[in-house]
């Protein structure tokens, strides 16, 4: 039974070191399962208790800190620009002409390459609405003109 033990030793050793240099939790429970073992080999318990302690003790780790884990990393997402502009307006600052690969448009403190989502034509100090993005460019839209009636 001796030779339980290292294999034991061993496997607490690998499942530390994999665990160590991935970035995600992905075998600590082994390492908790692995040490029960170990202590059973200790104890003089037979290979197939040694076994079950190993699965029984990973599985219970498992079940117990992975939704504590997931508690704890899943933090704020940031929102990327992509983020901030989806959705939004902007200015063409550049006559939005898919042909040609022209289009520029102002958005959020920042100037964008640009393209017509639809293939119109877009003029300079049109308004538009920022559709999706693809890469660096901005796909948009022109916004409809809001006719005021006077009374």
């Amino acid at each position: 039974m001796n030779y339980m033990m290292w294999l034991w030793l061993g496997a607490i050793v690998l499942f530390g070191v994999v665990e160590a240099v991935t970035a995600g939790l992905v075998s600590i429970w082994f390492v908790a399962g692995s040490a029960a073992a170990l202590i059973g080999a200790l104890l003089g318990a037979g290979i197939g208790v040694q076994a079950a302690l190993f699965i029984a003790v990973s599985a219970a780790a498992l079940a117990v800190t992975r939704p504590l884990v997931r508690r704890y990393t899943a933090g704020k997402a940031v929102p990327t620009n992509a983020d901030r502009v989806l959705g939004g307006t902007g200015k063409v600052t550049e006559v939005i002409d898919n042909e040609n690969s022209t289009g520029a448009v102002y958005v959020d403190g920042k100037t964008w390459t640009a393209r017509s989502a639809d293939g119109s034509v877009i003029p300079e100090g049109a308004v538009v609405e920022i559709l999706r993005m693809e890469g660096v460019k901005l796909f948009v839209k022109k916004q409809e003109e809001k006719v005021e009636v006077a009374l």
